[in-house]
């Protein structure tokens, strides 16, 4: 073969390859893709977009009546969210499977305005547990409330009681969870107080300040993922106080609320890594991200082992979840854009482009037969 007859055999090779290329990176021809699912994501132009995750196209949104979001809390059975709006004040619930607003309220009356701090839902949906603070605009002055924790009835439409701060302590914020059955609350400080929701009395303390070994801390919980965990469960990255060298370590955990206990095993010196974990529980990753440094990790839930950490080149500021089946990994927020990377390697794939920005709210990620008016 002469040289010339290489050179052109070269060049066509080259030219046949571009395509493929081209397709990696703007996802023409995906070969590997996400899952059959649907992503719900919030934008700044006060909609919910939705984009079909085979073919991660755009496939319509939910428009909100309360405009731009500032949370959005799905319901236990997938159905419903439960958005906040920007001003704090109006919570509004959406019919997944529709796309249709159901109902929206706002506790701001007259001349007070309440604004709503955080909110959990019953996973029966009889009522939201608020977070609230109230300013009443006097003639010369705003009066600010305390904080309190108010139970809105959901079929009653309006708040129905306030609930005791336990031990009598306010406080600013709150974490705070159900038991799958709706029938228990916990409530999590130096240790967890559990209430019963019916009178919303105390029943039981977990003395999580207690350390799980001596000579080490207590646990603090760190980055978890409750969204593909068992109900009653959640997973995460926790970090313990080693009060002899004072160093903090940083672990894998897994906390059982009906059991209440706290499976934790140490895999390092601690770091700030984020985590989600994938829907069949076996794996999770995390993003670490530092200035001019980011990094991709990967954890081996069922061995508890760090598997893996690679830099890559990040963004300025990224949240992360996983596919529904587990195979890629969706890197967002700051911008209308989301970048897909394959799980098991970190290899850059292709971008998401969006029509707005998103907000802090999160990508949900929810079976198509949840959604009756997709066609796909």
């Amino acid at each position: 073969m002469t040289k010339r007859r290489v050179l052109l055999f070269v060049l066509a090779a080259v030219a046949l390859s571009v395509p493929a290329v081209h397709a990696q990176r703007f996802g023409k021809g995906v070969t590997l893709n996400g899952g059959d699912s649907l992503m719900y994501v919030g934008t700044y132009a006060g909609t919910v977009q939705i984009f079909d995750e085979a073919s991660e196209k755009p496939i319509g949104e939910i428009k909100l009546q309360t405009g731009i979001q500032s949370s959005i809390r799905l319901s236990f059975n997938k159905q419903r969210f439960y958005v906040l709006d920007s001003t704090y004040e109006r919570v509004e619930i959406v019919d997944i499977p529709s796309r249709t607003t159901t109902g929206q309220f706002t506790l701001s009356t007259g001349p007070t305005r309440t604004r709503i701090r955080s909110m959990q839902v019953d996973p029966l949906e009889r009522f939201l547990i608020l977070l609230t603070r109230s300013a009443t605009k006097k003639s010369d002055r705003w009066e600010i409330s305390d904080v309190a924790l108010q139970l809105y009835d959901l079929k009653e439409k309006k708040v129905t009681r306030s609930i005791p701060w336990p031990g009598g302590e306010v406080r600013e914020n709150v974490n705070i969870r159900f038991s799958p059955d709706g029938k228990l609350l916990y409530f999590f400080g130096d240790d967890i107080l559990i209430l019963e929701t019916e009178n919303f009395t105390e029943v039981d303390t977990w003395a999580l300040s207690r350390p799980l070994e001596q000579g080490l801390g207590r646990v603090n919980f760190g980055a978890v993922d409750d969204v593909n965990d068992d109900p009653g469960f959640f997973t995460g990255v926790f970090t313990v106080q080693d009060p002899v060298q004072n160093r903090r370590i940083m672990g894998i955990g897994r906390v059982n609320l009906i059991g209440k206990s706290v499976d934790f095993t140490p895999i390092g010196p601690a770091e700030g890594v984020s985590f989600a974990m994938t829907p069949d529980r076996k794996r999770g990753y995390g993003l670490l991200q530092q200035i001019g440094r980011y990094e991709f990790w990967t954890f081996d839930l069922e061995h508890k082992k760090l598997v893996s950490r690679t830099e890559f080149p990040g963004r300025p500021r990224m949240a992360l979840r996983v596919s529904s089946n587990g195979k890629l990994l969706y890197v967002f927020q700051a911008g209308p854009t989301i970048d897909v990377y394959e799980a098991a390697t970190y290899k850059y794939l292709r971008t998401i482009e969006m029509t707005a920005d998103q907000t802090m709210t999160g990508i949900f990620i929810l079976p198509k037969t949840a959604d009756r008016t997709s066609t796909q």
